[in-house]
């Protein structure tokens, strides 16, 4: 309790943005971190969903464009939110640095916190497999290969962005959660 009512007295309210490659735990750990500071949170997922009546994989495969469009719009509404809370959480897409719209937007947000979930490309790749259904972007003739590829340039930009970086492999949410705290405290 004592760190919330720390941020509270001294920052403005602040978006925390929450990135990393798809099944890091961004959702997870944004309703964990919520709970923590007490304040809302976005999966701009779910945002898309709600606004377009469609989910982000029926978007990307009716049009990339489509779901771009969408992707932004999302992440500018949740930029306009008038909060009274001290924080709002958001999680991001893991491909939103494909994105150069809306990537410019988050990269230019005021107020903006960049929380990096680092976890190894294999990793992901075992979380995605457990799935069954392959995300859209990853059906090629080499899923895994792209799968990598599409790893390795996506982090490399996220830690260049990000404020916080966490080591998510092998952390539940609540620990991962606590670490933000502990990381924006110092």
């Amino acid at each position: 309790m004592y760190i919330i009512i720390f941020f509270i007295k001294i920052i403005p309210m602040q978006r925390i943005f929450i990135l990393g490659p798809k099944h890091s735990g961004k959702t997870s750990v944004g309703k964990e971190l919520a709970l923590l500071l007490k304040c809302n949170f976005t999966d701009l997922d779910v945002l898309i969903e709600e606004q377009t009546g469609k989910t982000s994989r029926d978007l990307y495969i009716e049009s990339q464009e489509l779901f771009e469009k969408a992707e932004k719009n999302a992440l500018e509404a949740s930029l306009l939110l008038k909060e009274t809370n001290a924080f709002h959480i958001i999680a991001c897409g893991g491909g939103i640095i494909d994105n150069p719209k809306a990537f410019d937007l988050l990269k230019n947000a005021k107020n903006a916190v960049i929380v990096y979930l680092d976890v190894s490309a294999d990793t992901a790749w075992q979380r995605i497999n457990a799935k069954g259904i392959l995300p859209p972007f990853l059906n090629t003739e080499n899923p895994c290969e792209t799968h990598r590829n599409l790893h390795k340039r996506r982090c490399e930009a996220y830690r260049k962005l990000a404020n916080v970086k966490i080591n998510a492999n092998s952390l539940s949410p609540n620990e991962i959660a606590a670490q933000i705290i502990e990381k924006l405290r110092n």
